[in-house]
This record gives C-alpha cells, structure tokens and sequence, in this order.
C-alpha cells in the first residue's frame, strides 16, 4: 500500500485519518507521516492499517502498468 492508496481509501470510505488511527490502534502521527511520504510504518502498523480499510471492503491493486484502490460494492464504512 502506498501513501496515495492510503488516502484514496479513506476518501473511499469517508474516514479520517484519527478514525483510520483509532480503528487500527496505532497513533495518528503515523497515519499523517505515511501519507505525506515522510516515512513508512514499521510492519505491524503498515498491516494493522491495511487490514482496517481491507476489512471495510478496499481492495489494493498492484499491477506493471498500473496500481489503485477499489471499494468493493455494499460495502460501507462502520462509524
């Protein structure tokens, strides 16, 4: 997941980046950091946060010519 990914999911979703901070349970400097590009998450916090919005239904894809994020449909963002 990239730091564009990461802020597309949200805006996906319609979460913030506290919301995102809170359900994954790391600090919200680590969410503002990674999406500005100033650093990447240790592992555990990188996939505690791919699993939040994977688990809101976001798709990550990862391609040669190509990467995005997709909403899978009836998917919604718990409050």
């Amino acid at each position: 997941m990239t730091p564009e990914q990461c802020r597309a999911a949200r805006g996906f979703l319609d979460i913030s980046q506290d919301d995102l901070a809170t359900a994954a349970k790391v600090g919200l400097s680590t969410i503002r950091n990674f999406e500005k590009g100033r650093s990447v998450p240790i592992g555990n916090n990188l996939a505690a946060i791919q699993a939040v919005l994977e688990g809101r239904g976001i798709r990550f894809q990862d391609g040669d010519e190509a990467s995005g994020v997709l909403l899978l449909k009836g998917a919604a963002a718990p409050r």
